[in-house]
């Protein structure tokens, strides 16, 4: 795979493929493709996809055809699909549509459509890393905790009509009944860490729940890091979230953080794993990094 398109303008050809499922999706896709088109990118397909079995064939197709293939959704949809980039020297470009849009905070990209645009426009191709779970890739970030507890059960109505509020309110409705986990982290070398924890979080990216929570994470760093909250108390994990958005130094009490190229993720209970909000796994898992694995669509000044 050649990595000489780095610092190389983005291409001006694109298929665009707007998950209409998403929680703006449906309405945005005309104004997202106009948008693009007055930017002056040559969209040779345009496709707003309305069930879910056509997303994947319609983005592996679209790599066959152009040189950047534009992918309007959630991180889901993103994390989901990102798999069929690795090794094809195509640019994976996005536009935010979903609720709380991690993967678009991870690479710096605002979550309004006509910014989102301008750096699909203007910016530049920028080689990033993947994360890893027992070898499916994932954009951004995974949790296990209340967070897959969330997203599993919150209804769609709440999710759909609040956005990000609503699954504020979810979380404090399932924070009640929540229960804390023993979490073991062991790396290649052999060490291996046991601690009380109330949320994991697997990183690739900087962002989780649409918040940075990860700063100590970079995209293209080479590694994954397993971010644990710990202790026992639901209070404290609300603490930590607190103390993390508003960027206070006692945050960094509240967390512990692994490092590395590949680690190994168990808990008791086993637990399953939100990754990039969809449930896709469940512990024990191996947690690994793509090094330089995509290239994406960036802002041009680069944030992160």
């Amino acid at each position: 795979m050649s990595t000489t398109g780095s610092t190389e303008a983005l291409p001006k050809q694109a298929i665009l493929i707007v998950n209409a499922m998403s929680r703006s999706g449906a309405e945005a896709f005309e104004e997202v493709r106009d948008k693009l088109i007055s930017a002056g990118i040559t969209l040779i397909e345009a496709h707003a996809i309305n069930d879910p079995d056509h997303m994947a064939p319609a983005i592996r197709d679209a790599i066959g055809k152009a040189p950047m293939v534009i992918i309007g959704g959630g991180d889901g949809s993103l994390s989901t699909n990102v798999g069929y980039f690795v090794g094809q020297d195509k640019v994976f470009a996005i536009i935010p549509l979903g609720t709380a849009n991690s993967f678009a905070g991870t690479l710096g990209i605002p979550t309004d459509i006509d910014s989102a645009v301008e750096v699909i426009a203007n910016g530049k191709r920028k080689w990033i890393d993947l994360g890893r779970i027992n070898g499916q890739y994932f954009v951004n970030a995974a949790a296990i905790g209340l967070s897959p507890l969330i997203a599993q059960t919150v209804p769609h109505k709440l999710k759909g009509y609040l956005g990000i509020v609503g699954y504020l309110i979810w979380a404090m409705w399932c924070a009640v009944r929540f229960r804390p986990f023993k979490i073991i982290v062991e790396n290649d070398d052999g060490g291996k860490d046991k601690l009380w924890a109330t949320e994991v979080r697997i990183a690739n990216g900087t962002h989780h729940g649409g918040v940075e929570l990860i700063e100590s994470q970079t995209i293209d760093s080479g590694e994954i890091v397993i971010q644990a909250v710990t202790g026992k108390s639901v209070f404290g994990l609300g603490w930590s979230w607190l103390a993390t958005m508003l960027k206070l130094r006692a945050r960094h009490g509240t967390i512990r953080e692994f490092r590395g190229i590949r680690m190994t993720l168990d808990t008791r209970p086993r637990l399953k794993i939100s990754v990039d909000g969809e449930i896709t796994a469940k512990t024990p898992v191996t947690v690994s990094v793509a090094r330089r694995a995509i290239e994406v669509a960036a802002p041009y000044e680069e944030q992160f």
